[in-house]
């Protein structure tokens, strides 16, 4: 079993930065894509970046130039850098990790249990 923990979330202005880390821990081999997803208040859970292996990565337009995501390998950990936050940033984040428990074994989907983001005007 594989377990995320999310922290970084928080109030901030508008304008303003934060940066979300998760990590994994538990039975882990190896790591395939990470990723971040928000869900805002009555809405559906949004892709908001993810990130390949190789460092491949991917955004959701409304997030482009203003947020980067990252991951350090070494301590199964992943980043969101988010920038020039806006209030329709405001949202529950959550880590989504695609990983193997063994050479041999399929890829388990894990997710975080969330951190929330306010973005005040």
């Amino acid at each position: 079993q594989v377990q995320l923990v999310e922290s970084g979330g928080g109030l901030v202005q508008a304008g303003g930065s934060l940066r979300l880390s998760c990590v994994a821990s538990g039975k882990i081999f190896s790591i395939n894509a990470m990723g971040w997803y928000r869900q805002a208040p009555g809405k559906q859970r949004e892709l908001v970046a993810t990130i390949t292996s190789g460092g491949t990565t991917n955004y959701a337009d409304s997030v482009k130039g203003r947020f980067a995501i990252s991951r350090d390998n070494t301590k199964n950990t992943m980043y969101l850098q988010m920038n020039s936050l806006k209030p329709e940033d405001t949202a529950v984040y959550y880590c989504n990790v695609g990983s193997r428990g063994s050479p041999i074994s399929g890829v388990r989907e894990s997710w975080g249990q969330g951190t929330q983001v306010t973005v005040s005007s």
